[in-house]
Order: C-alpha cells, then sequence, then structure tokens
C-alpha cells in the first residue's frame, strides 16, 4: 500500500476538501484570526497542512456550544500556536468539558423555570423566575437603584 505524502502547504481547496468546510467559511476564519495562510507566487492563499487540526478543533468547539471568540481565546493560550499536540487537546478537553457541565446546570435550571412558568402563566415582572430573574435591585424598592450621588 502506498503512503500518499502530503506537501508542507495546502491550498484552500485541499483545506476545503479535508475538512468539509466551505472555503468562505475558511476565508472568515482567517479573516477572525483562527487561522493563517500565506500567499504563493500565484498570490493563491495557502495553509500549512496543520491547519487542518485546528479546523477540525474548531468544528468540534462549535458543534458543542462555544463562539468563534471563545475558540480563538483558547487557540491564543496554547503554548504553540503552530501545532494542536495530543497534551493541547487534552488540556482543551478539560477546561471544555468543565464550561460543558456549567451549560448543563444552566440549562437544566431554565428548564425548571420553564415547567413552572408554564404552569403559571402570568409573565409577571415581580415574580417571574424566568423574565426577571435574580432580581437583587428589584428587593431594594422601585426606581433608579445604580445612581451615584
Amino acid at each position: 500500500m502506498r503512503k500518499i505524502i502530503m506537501p508542507e502547504w495546502i491550498s484552500v481547496g485541499v483545506l476545503s476538501e479535508r475538512t468539509g468546510v466551505s472555503v468562505s467559511a475558511l476565508h472568515f476564519y482567517e479573516r477572525k484570526g483562527l487561522i493563517k495562510s500565506q500567499r504563493n507566487a500565484s498570490n493563491h492563499r495557502q495553509y500549512p497542512k496543520h491547519v487542518i487540526r485546528i479546523v477540525s478543533l474548531i468544528q468540534v468547539a462549535q458543534r458543542t456550544g462555544f463562539s468563534l471568540d471563545d475558540i480563538l481565546l483558547e487557540l491564543e493560550g496554547l503554548p504553540n500556536r503552530t501545532r494542536v499536540t495530543l497534551e493541547d487537546w487534552e488540556a482543551l478537553g478539560s477546561r471544555w468539558q468543565r464550561e460543558l457541565d456549567k451549560k448543563i446546570i444552566q440549562l437544566t435550571e431554565l428548564k425548571e423555570m420553564m415547567a413552572d412558568c408554564i404552569g403559571c402563566g402570568c409573565l409577571s415582572l415581580e415574580r417571574c423566575r424566568l423574565l426577571n430573574p435574580y432580581d437583587e435591585l428589584g428587593e431594594k424598592g422601585t426606581g433608579p437603584r445604580l445612581m451615584t450621588e
């Protein structure tokens, strides 16, 4: 069986084909600073082949609910921005799992509030936990509360 050797630099079309991400999305990722390319002699974008792994990481993160801004922060925090190592992935995975656990708790609480709200139907600003959650300022009375003298 012949081993296919990939060149060090790949075109945006090859990157799109290998990752399943559209060319326009790859250009968008580049404008956002998530991936980087350089231009060849013909002025075409070329990406280092390790960008395939970075784009795959972006896809996984997006599917689990992280924004591109969140992903960029994580990528900028990697010790070696040019490659995502197994250690990098394990560290990212641990942080993302903790964030997902927090989101699951928040969504569970929201689901329980929804169940209460469906039974109530009041939509009252004074007591509705969905419309006015954790209304700490409301407990201090009506009117502006954050104005300084």
